[in-house]
């Protein structure tokens, strides 16, 4: 019986999905445990804002690690820098030395994504690699939720949280550890240009920017918000995990939607979608956990689909030859919006109170909706024809294989399976 080409690169997945484990625990820990602590709004909120930056510093150094050491040893450095920022948070509550490891965690968080998705990318042959690449998406996605959730039956007093998402992320190492899987080609070149990518896409650029400072505030307050409202420590977890569910719920219709009208509509419509969302979640109450969930749950939702139309429009109007550079490029705005959006927020917090972040949103996605619309009169759509099929993606594991380019690739010599 022949294997299915998706077990190849089985390995991959897996350890990502066992580190995504462990990273749905910290995501929640963190913020929960500042909060209940009484620790002022902006400490919680800084831990967002230092996981971005560091995500900026793993763009611009996953790619020369990568050239120097090759990719699994380049992805056994990242997972030690992620088990050693865990390990800085189970020593126990220090706000400063936590802003620290999240700053690492950003780092080697970005750092695995280049590493992980240029080696699927490579290994996936062309009839089955958008497959392949929106199963890692769910599963890593699902990881993150189900990591989020195990959260909710542990002891918060304590360390045990840390320690098991310590174990998780030395679980991940095994699987691609002891792959047989090809290793590519080292890196030899990243391109990143804001003015091509401008050119090429001003409504994919700009909503990619979007989509980071959008995830980030959603992503990364809700738990704060929903804590210094007295949900406990169950209800926090259970509402992280299912949140990530609306990614399913919402994010697939609506990219079915744009591959059939124009993708620029659909992108107005996710805009309204997420301010409604985010002003609805402004005034209800804490009273109904049910409806709180499925509130947020549509808005993380369509906060991915942001990020996967843009990611799709731009590539529409995109020339093939220029396809990793848009993909470097975007990463980076992506990166830049995300570290930008909460620094903002957590400063204007202690001015506008625990529910800045959704008035953020609201002037984010209004503004976006808005310069859509603009672009919309300007030009004429692309017809149905020229335009990609739509692929599953998230704006939490931002599309980064083009930070990565072998040789082959860039003297046209890779195989076609490649």
């Amino acid at each position: 019986m022949a294997r299915h080409p998706l077990l190849s690169v089985s390995s991959i997945i897996a350890s990502m999905s066992l580190n995504a484990v462990g990273s749905g625990i910290i995501f929640t820990y963190v913020p929960y445990i500042l909060t209940h602590n009484d620790f002022p709004a902006w400490v919680a909120g800084s831990m967002v804002t230092a996981i971005a930056g560091g995500g900026i510093a793993g763009c611009l150094i996953a790619g020369p690690l990568i050239r120097r050491v090759g990719h699994a040893r380049a992805f056994a450095c990242f997972m030690a820098i992620v088990i050693l920022s865990v390990w800085i948070i189970a020593l126990g509550i220090n706000p400063v030395a936590w802003i620290g490891s999240r700053v690492l965690y950003g780092v080697a968080s970005n750092g695995i994504f280049i590493v992980a998705q240029s080696w699927l990318n490579e290994a996936a042959e062309n009839q089955w690699r958008g497959r392949a690449m929106s199963f890692f998406y769910m599963a890593y996605v699902i990881s993150i939720g189900f990591g989020a959730f195990a959260f909710g039956f542990m002891p918060s007093e304590g360390n045990l949280p840390a320690l098991m998402a310590i174990c998780f992320a030395a679980l991940g190492v095994l699987p691609i550890s002891l792959t047989r899987l090809k290793t590519p080609p080292p890196p030899e070149w990243v391109s990143i240009n804001l003015g091509a990518a401008w050119r090429t896409s001003p409504v994919g650029m700009i909503g990619i920017l979007t989509a980071g400072g959008l995830t980030m505030l959603v992503q990364g307050f809700t738990p704060i918000y929903v804590t210094k409202n007295g949900f406990g420590q169950q209800d926090v977890a259970m509402l992280t995990f299912l949140m990530q569910f609306g990614m399913l719920g919402v994010q697939y219709p609506l990219g079915v939607l744009s591959d059939r009208i124009d993708r620029r509509r659909v992108l107005i419509g996710t805009c309204v979608l997420i301010a409604v969302m985010a002003g609805v979640a402004s005034m209800i109450g804490f009273g109904q956990f049910g409806l709180i969930a499925l509130i947020f749950a549509i808005w993380a939702g369509a906060t991915e689909t942001i990020y996967s139309v843009a990611n799709a429009h731009a590539n529409d109007r995109a020339e093939p030859g220029t396809f990793v550079a848009l993909a470097s490029t975007m990463l980076v705005a992506w990166s830049i919006a995300a570290f930008v959006a909460p620094l903002v927020v957590t400063s204007l917090t202690p001015v506008f109170g625990p529910k800045t972040f959704m008035y953020a949103v609201v002037v984010l996605a209004f503004a976006y909706a808005v310069f859509v619309a603009i672009r919309l009169r300007m030009r004429e759509a692309i017809p149905p024809e020229e335009t990609e099929q739509f692929e599953m993606m998230t704006a939490q594991v931002p599309d980064v294989t083009g930070l990565v380019v072998s040789e082959e690739e860039l003297t046209g010599g890779a195989t076609p399976e490649n």
